[in-house]
């Protein structure tokens, strides 16, 4: 859970936010009606409406469904009391891989997020600062360590790494030349080494 509410479940739910998503991801939020989600969801309007708030709740679930499952997946590493290399490794691969696996998410977010209200960008800014601070987390655990130099701030390695995941959604293609998995252990690789301890 990201912002204390579940991920949508029930196959009514999904199925909306599936149909919301390809069009979306097709027309754009503005050139699509409630009407063709209804339609390509094959729900009633009042079943949209029973589950969803406006159309605007769609775009934020769209977003809340790809945080709260990378917001897990780092919970998850860090419970596991990984050494700190591993342990950024992990986080790094894991979200650079789900980012490709939800690149449609990712784009759709990116492209239509300043539709949010001001409370969906509030929960939308806490969930960013709470993955952004426990990973900073591990990467500060890793310098008190010994294992990590202390030669660029913890602050700035965090900024780079998931400044540059943000920006998949403007570059990264699934048809592309490389395949995600080969991408995010270059990645990973890359932000350990200029991590490493001299």
């Amino acid at each position: 859970m990201a912002d204390g509410r579940p991920v949508r479940q029930s196959p009514v739910e999904r199925r909306i936010l599936s149909a919301a998503l390809r069009l979306f991801a097709e027309r754009g939020f503005d050139g699509t009606p409630v009407q063709s989600v209804v339609e390509a969801a094959a729900v009633t309007k009042g079943a949209l409406y029973h589950y969803f708030d406006s159309k605007d709740d769609l775009l934020y679930e769209i977003y809340h469904s790809l945080i709260a499952r990378q917001l897990a997946d780092l919970d998850r590493v860090i419970a596991a009391g990984l050494p700190p290399r591993e342990a950024v490794r992990t986080v790094l691969v894991e979200l650079i891989l789900s980012t490709a696996e939800h690149i449609d998410e990712a784009k759709v977010f990116t492209r239509e997020s300043h539709r949010l209200d001001d409370a969906a960008m509030h929960a939308v800014r806490a969930d960013r600062r709470r993955y952004h601070v426990a990973f900073r987390g591990l990467i500060e655990q890793g310098r008190r360590e010994g294992v990590f130099s202390t030669a660029t701030p913890a602050e700035t390695v965090v900024i780079v790494a998931l400044g540059m995941v943000n920006q998949m959604p403007s570059w990264y293609r699934a048809d592309g030349p490389k395949p995600a998995a080969e991408l995010a252990a270059e990645v990973a690789d890359f932000v350990l080494a200029g991590l490493e301890a001299k």
